[in-house]
């Protein structure tokens, strides 16, 4: 039996490689409203409540990805609340709604997409608590139902951020202390049973669903931390270097459960490279993983 990785694991900050760093620290800033945390030289941190969720790294050399290329699908938002939902939804619709790319009820979670100026995918979602939450032969079910988003906001968006965000310069003010994390990471990918093998059979993950060309995986109960899907993607091989996903980050509870999950991916043929603080591989499609125990 494959071992798992422990119940606390967490998805840390993704990077992104970005052409414009200006305008897309600007749209992460200030559609999103994330707080810039650091800035150095080529390289911009985004976040809520001092943790960083993206981080930007300026790389023009690059050529703009592929659609059908493995990569990135979206990063996934996670808000406390449903009111913290609609007032970024809010932003969204008053500043970029062309950016605005659909909605779904899964059950589990709501949620609203849409794509960064770059094309880089984005959830915005909240969880339903997990005593809501249903299972059918050990899996989580999930479904993807319609929400109109402009109900949505009018039903959530408090009046102190309706206002703040009508009226104040700085509209990025509306979600001062609240948090926000990382939920998921949803990548492309090329075969949907490979990226099954390597991230529940190899780095340890617990299958959750499988749902149309899609995989499910997470630890501790979570319906999923990360998801695997070949929609655009069907075939693809190792990915070319271009603007888009950088890396991805999980997050482990102690420097004991990343050397395990180490040995697990060597022992299964995995390359991994250890920095001394973390180990980083590639998945079989060249998306890079970051393990460690720092967000």
């Amino acid at each position: 039996m494959t071992e798992l990785l422990p119940g606390q694991t967490h998805m840390g900050r993704v990077s992104l490689d970005v052409g414009d760093l200006a305008g897309q620290t600007s749209f992460y800033r200030d559609v999103l409203l994330l707080d810039v945390l650091a800035e150095n030289g080529p390289e911009v941190e985004l976040g809520r409540a001092g943790q960083t969720l993206v981080k930007l790294r300026h790389r023009p050399d690059l050529p703009k990805g592929e659609r059908r290329s493995a990569g990135l699908f979206h990063t996934a938002i996670l808000h406390p609340d449903q009111a913290s939902l609609a007032a970024t939804l809010a932003s969204v619709a008053v500043n970029t709604p062309q950016l605005y790319t659909g909605a779904g009820d899964h059950l589990v979670s709501q949620a609203f997409y849409l794509d960064d100026p770059e094309g880089n995918g984005i959830e915005l979602y909240w969880d339903r608590p997990r005593s809501e939450w249903s299972y059918r032969d050990g899996r989580v079910v999930m479904d993807a139902l319609y929400i109109d988003p402009n109900a949505f906001i009018g039903e959530h968006l408090t009046d102190a951020a309706r206002e703040h965000l009508s009226t104040a310069p700085d509209r990025r003010g509306v979600l001062d202390g609240l948090d926000g994390t990382v939920g998921h990471v949803h990548l492309k990918v090329g075969d949907a049973d490979l990226a099954k093998r390597f991230y529940v059979d190899l780095l340890g993950f617990e299958l959750t669903a499988e749902w149309h060309g899609a995989v499910f995986v997470a630890a501790g109960g979570y319906h999923h931390h990360m998801a695997m899907n070949t929609w655009r993607s069907a075939g693809a091989g190792f990915r070319a270097p271009a603007l888009g996903l950088g890396r991805v980050d999980i997050t482990l509870p102690d420097d004991s459960h990343v050397a395990q999950a180490a040995d697990r991916l060597r022992a299964g043929g995995v390359q991994v490279r250890d920095t001394g603080v973390s180990v980083e591989l590639d998945d079989p499609w060249g998306n890079l993983v970051r393990l460690s125990t720092d967000d």
